[in-house]
C-alpha cells in the first residue's frame, strides 16, 4: 500500500497509507496516446473554484463575483495541452440550505456532475475546513464515488501568513479522507496552476479527445450572455441584492459581426427592482455598459445590448419558473 502523494510528489508526513488511484501516476507515459477526461471542480460557496476554472483554461468562461451562490449552472471548460485534453466541470458551490427549489436544484447538478468524472478537484481555502467544507466531502464519499480519485486543491494560498500552520492542517485533513494529491496553490498565480494541470494529467483515461483541439467551452454565446450580465448585476449590487435575482435572454441575434441581445433581470420583489435600476436609471445603464463591453471582447464582435427589469414573486421556489429559466 502506498500513501498519497503531495504535490511535490512526497507523501504527507503522518497519516494512513491508501492504494494508490487507477491508472497509477507513476506509470511511465506514453507519449504517442491521447488522454482525455473528465474534472469535477467541487467545493462550499466562495472558495474559488470559478477562478480557478478560468485559470485553468486560459480564458474567461466562468463568472465570478464575492456574493456567494454565483455559479448556478454545470460550466465546461476545456483546455488541450500536447497529447491531453481537459475536461474541466465548474459546479455550484454546494448547498447547505435546502428550504429553496433553486438550492435542491443546484445541489442536484453537483451530484449529477460527480456521478460521471474521472478526477475530482475538492477545492478550500488553504488552512481552513468548516462545517459547510465537511459537507461537501461527505458528498464526495458517498456511494459510487469512493473510488474516484480526489485532490485537495488548498486555494488562497496567498492569504496564508504562516506556512508553518499548513503542516498540521494538512495531517488533519489527510485524517478527514484519504486524498489522491494535495495541491496548495493559488489560483491567481499561473506557474502553480499549470502545476496541477501537470498532476492531473496521469489521472486521466487514456482516450480520443471529446471536443476539437481549439475548444474552450460547450457553452454558446447566448449563455456566456446572460452569465455576463448577471456577474455585473451582482458586482454593481454587492451585498443590497439577494442571490435570488436571474438573468433571462429574451432575444439573441447574429448579424455578422454584430450581436443584438435584449435581457430581462429577474427579481422577486419591486423594492429589489429599484435597486437594480438605481437613481435615474444610472445603476442599469452602467450594468449594460459594463457587460456590453465584455461581451464585445469575448465575442470579438459589435454587441447591441437592451435590458429589463421584471418582478416575478417566489421565481427561485418555483420548479417550472426554474426549468423555464434554464436551470437544469
Amino acid at each position: 500500500m502506498t500513501p498519497p502523494r503531495s504535490a511535490s510528489g512526497a507523501p504527507p508526513q503522518g497519516g494512513a497509507a491508501s492504494e494508490p488511484a487507477e491508472p497509477d501516476p507513476r506509470r511511465p507515459l506514453d507519449p504517442s496516446i491521447q488522454r482525455c477526461g473528465l474534472v469535477a471542480i467541487v467545493g462550499r460557496p466562495n472558495v474559488g473554484k470559478s477562478t480557478l476554472l478560468n485559470a485553468l483554461v486560459g480564458q474567461k468562461i466562468s463568472i465570478t463575483s464575492a456574493k456567494a451562490q454565483t455559479t448556478r449552472h454545470r460550466i465546461t471548460g476545456i483546455r488541450t495541452v500536447g497529447d491531453t485534453q481537459y475536461v474541466f466541470v465548474d459546479t455550484p458551490g454546494f448547498q447547505t440550505r435546502h428550504g429553496a427549489a433553486l438550492n435542491r436544484t443546484l445541489n442536484r447538478t453537483v451530484q449529477g456532475v460527480l456521478a460521471d468524472v474521472d478526477v475530482v478537484l475538492f477545492v478550500v481555502e488553504a488552512g481552513r475546513f468548516g462545517l459547510d467544507d465537511a459537507k461537501v466531502l461527505s458528498l464526495i464519499q458517498g456511494e459510487g464515488l469512493r473510488d474516484k480519485p480526489v485532490f485537495l486543491v488548498a486555494n488562497k494560498l496567498d492569504a496564508v501568513q504562516r506556512r508553518t500552520e499548513l503542516l498540521p492542517w494538512l495531517k488533519g485533513m489527510q485524517d478527514r479522507h484519504a486524498f489522491a494529491e494535495y495541491v496548495p496553490l493559488s489560483a491567481k498565480k499561473a506557474a502553480e496552476v499549470e502545476r496541477l494541470l501537470a498532476i492531473v494529467r496521469p489521472y486521466l483515461p487514456e482516450q480520443g479527445w471529446f471536443y476539437e483541439e481549439d475548444a474552450l467551452t460547450d457553452r454558446s454565446e447566448r449563455f456566456l450572455a446572460s452569465e455576463i450580465i448577471r456577474e455585473k448585476l451582482f458586482r454593481l449590487t454587492g451585498d443590497e441584492l439577494p442571490y435570488t435575482s436571474t438573468v433571462v435572454i429574451d432575444k439573441f441575434e447574429e448579424e455578422g459581426n454584430l450581436r443584438r441581445i435584449a435581457a430581462s433581470i429577474v427579481v422577486e420583489r419591486d423594492a429589489h427592482k429599484g435597486m437594480i435600476i438605481g437613481s435615474g436609471g444610472e445603476r442599469l445603464k452602467r450594468i449594460g455598459s459594463e457587460a456590453r463591453q465584455e461581451l464585445e471582447q469575448l465575442m470579438e464582435a459589435k454587441v447591441f445590448l437592451e435590458l429589463f427589469v421584471k418582478v416575478r414573486s417566489g421565481w427561485a421556489a418555483d420548479e417550472q419558473h426554474l426549468r423555464s429559466y434554464g436551470y437544469e
